[in-house]
């Protein structure tokens, strides 16, 4: 779609600009790996986006005028931060019964709820939700910003590469180079498609059994859940093991629970992916936030889940403080 825009009013603006917000937030989000860092960005490529309206003159469509915004936006506060990992990509996996290893001043990688990225629609198309998955997510945060960049805009977004050369102040061969350097990057970080199984049509067995389990402080259960090389991580901690026998070892030495009840599982929806608020009953009753579980899961259980401690999350899922 082309836009000429004559005498714009900020009723004019709002109406074209605003179906691309949450496209927008996504790709903030895939840049940077952060929802506060996203949402920042998307508020200032409006405002500039806002203040320039008038001398749009619709050379591109306003879709890319927004990305190119954006994406500007985007690199500039990349080169002012560091990546945001998950503790899989600092090292091997840890003992079940070691001491715990907190690392709060990394900037660990956050969850991003599906509302605010357009995934929790039921006509998304698959690729849109596997675009905002962690491990994809993580895998980006490896590349070079500009290779990011191109890559997020040729291979999820569907810019041409025309389109991206605008977008970049660049050239074509220019694109198609970073592009074809992103790819390869990404294929040695990233989990390739097979071996990453697309969660399974009707999850909610498991997920009931998974709520069932870690409510009543069910070792055992929790254990079963899982598949045989599962991944439990949990930043801010770069803690985290590998198989189901490891990560009930792990939550039984680890967890402050002492018995039924004192979890509490609401669910939520988290990167294309089922989440659940965690709640921890304290000694006086209240259950309080504890930390936002992201789970994949599989025909055989739960393969990979990810406890962020981060609970000023909570409210960003629409979670309360406490029950």
């Amino acid at each position: 779609m082309t836009v000429v825009v004559e005498h714009a009013s900020d009723q004019d603006f709002a109406r074209l600009a605003d179906p691309y917000r949450r496209e927008l937030y996504a790709h903030c989000y895939r840049m940077l790996g952060s929802v506060h860092d996203a949402e920042d960005l998307v508020q200032e490529t409006y405002l500039r986006a806002w203040k320039g309206f008038d001398r749009f003159e619709g050379r591109s469509s306003l879709r890319t005028w927004l990305h190119r915004i954006a994406t500007t936006a985007c690199l500039t506060a990349l080169d002012r931060r560091r990546r945001r990992p998950l503790p899989t990509g600092l090292g091997g996996p840890s003992a079940p019964d070691g001491e715990l290893a907190e690392r709060p001043e990394v900037p660990w990688l956050e969850p991003v709820p599906d509302a605010l990225v357009g995934v929790d629609d039921p006509g998304a198309v698959v690729a849109v939700r596997e675009s905002v998955r962690l491990a994809l997510v993580a895998a980006l945060q490896y590349l070079p910003a500009k290779q990011r960049a191109v890559l997020i805009l040729r291979d999820v977004l569907r810019f041409s590469a025309v389109e991206v050369a605008d977008i970049l102040d660049t050239s074509v061969p220019a694109v198609n180079s970073l592009l074809q350097r992103a790819r390869a990057h990404l294929a040695r970080e990233a989990p390739t498609e097979e071996g990453v199984s697309a969660p399974p049509p009707d999850q909610r067995e498991t997920l009931a059994r998974y709520v069932e389990a870690f409510e009543s402080y069910d070792i055992s259960a929790i254990t079963e859940l899982f598949t045989a090389d599962a991944v439990f991580e949990m930043p801010p901690f770069t803690t985290w093991v590998r198989g189901a026998e490891d990560i009930g070892r792990l939550i039984s030495v680890q967890c402050p629970a002492r018995g039924p009840g004192d979890m509490v599982l609401l669910p939520t929806r988290a990167n294309g992916r089922p989440a659940f608020g965690l709640y921890m009953r304290g000694d006086d009753g209240v259950h309080r936030a504890f930390g936002l579980q992201v789970l994949e899961t599989v025909p055989g259980g739960v393969s990979h889940a990810v406890m962020f401690f981060d609970t000023t999350l909570f409210h960003r899922f629409g979670l309360a403080p406490h029950l």
